[in-house]
């Protein structure tokens, strides 16, 4: 038993590790004819990871460094694109660098330009960008072949391939729904917030003490009650946003997503809200929702079938949630009535999570530079 509880905490620990690499880039391509243009949006953090910009070694990434490393860049990037036309490769060059700000810190942007044989068909595109140092890594694709494309490239799925013309349903469906279980596999954010719903799943609160839960079954149901109510909450405002209905500072947003993940473990340490917990967890998926809405937008919304990319993004966040849920509260509920599930994971897993979310809280808000990674 000792060793069961013992061994969830390792997992929660060595998945925040883990976790707390992920990062995105925005590809966005256009072939026109045989002429290829685009830009690539590659956070300036993870550059610097790769290939090392930081040449002062101050912790700061000053224009002079990255300009200065612009070939190296250039370089690096264009090694981990292949594009193949009709399973012909296309030529693809750098022509432009600068830098913008997304709601998650400093992008370098490069401009793409190249050519491909002819008036091809297909399109077959291959990327390999960090998924040798970050396992987590995305990389968003937008891409304007005879016809709106989105893709999701991720360390399983390195190479995607298209057909010109518009996107059939099908394929719209599956690339959101995998978009949706990646947003919730590689948010640190995301998966420590349910961590803190779901570690006392297997518990009830009495007073000042924890009883143990009288069935499995009462315990999956109730959990599964919040995640549902944490998907709809989340489906409502990324919806809203994700199609202009309304935008929010991305600061303010980024500060409430961490809020939401200080309380969630902070809660379990000094409980303040203990029962009808979805209640709790659908007011917090409206914080969530509005955070993912910036990156589906970078992703693109296919315009003929944006219910269908919408509803297949929030089934594929439900499923995920669902996953960790089996994976996580029945080997608990085996081992909630031992004093070592509190002690060795209720509890220290409920600081991991309250630590991390005040420290984001501290560094989004304040700006300052605690030394704790970014999700």
């Amino acid at each position: 038993m000792k060793r069961l509880c013992t061994l969830l905490l390792l997992l929660l620990c060595c998945g925040a590790a883990q976790a707390h690499k992920a990062s995105t880039s925005y590809l966005h391509l256009r072939l026109e004819g045989s002429s290829l243009s685009g830009r690539w949006d590659i956070a300036l953090r993870d550059l610097d990871y790769a290939i090392g910009l930081d040449a002062s070694g101050d912790g700061e990434l000053s224009w002079g460094e990255v300009k200065a490393a612009r070939p190296r860049i250039e370089a690096y990037a264009l090694s981990r694109l292949a594009v193949r036309a009709d399973g012909r490769t296309c030529t693809l060059a750098a022509n432009d660098l600068q830098i913008v700000e997304h709601g998650d810190g400093n992008y370098a942007v490069l401009s793409l330009a190249g050519r491909c044989p002819g008036r091809p068909r297909t399109l077959a595109l291959r990327y390999d960008l960090l998924f040798d140092l970050d396992a987590l890594h995305l990389g968003l694709l937008d891409l304007d072949f005879g016809g709106t494309h989105a893709g999701l490239f991720a360390p399983q799925q390195p190479e995607l391939h298209f057909t010109s013309g518009s996107q059939s349903l099908p394929a719209v469906f599956g690339e959101y729904f995998r978009a949706g279980l990646w947003h919730v596999w590689s948010g640190l954010d995301h998966m420590l917030f349910l961590a803190g719903l779901f570690l006392p799943a297997v518990l009830r609160r009495h007073g000042r003490t924890w009883i143990p839960a009288v069935s499995l079954s009462a315990a999956v149901r109730d959990t599964a009650v919040m995640a549902t109510a944490f998907t709809l909450a989340h489906a409502c405002t990324l919806s809203l946003a994700a199609t202009g209905a309304f935008t929010l500072p991305s600061r303010l947003v980024e500060c409430g997503v961490a809020a939401t993940v200080l309380f969630a473990g902070l809660n379990n340490l000094v409980p303040m809200v203990y029962r009808e917990l979805y209640w709790l967890a659908g007011g917090f998926g409206l914080i969530h929702g509005a955070a993912i809405a910036t990156a589906l937008i970078e992703l693109g919304l296919p315009p003929g079938s944006r219910v269908w990319a919408l509803l297949a993004f929030n089934l594929g966040v439900e499923a995920a949630q669902l996953s960790v849920l089996l994976a996580v509260i029945p080997p608990s509920f085996t081992c909630r009535r031992s004093p070592w599930y509190r002690r060795l994971v209720l509890l220290p897993g409920s600081l991991l999570v309250t630590l991390a979310g005040l420290a984001w809280l501290l560094e989004r808000g304040l700006g300052v530079d605690l030394g704790v990674p970014l999700p």
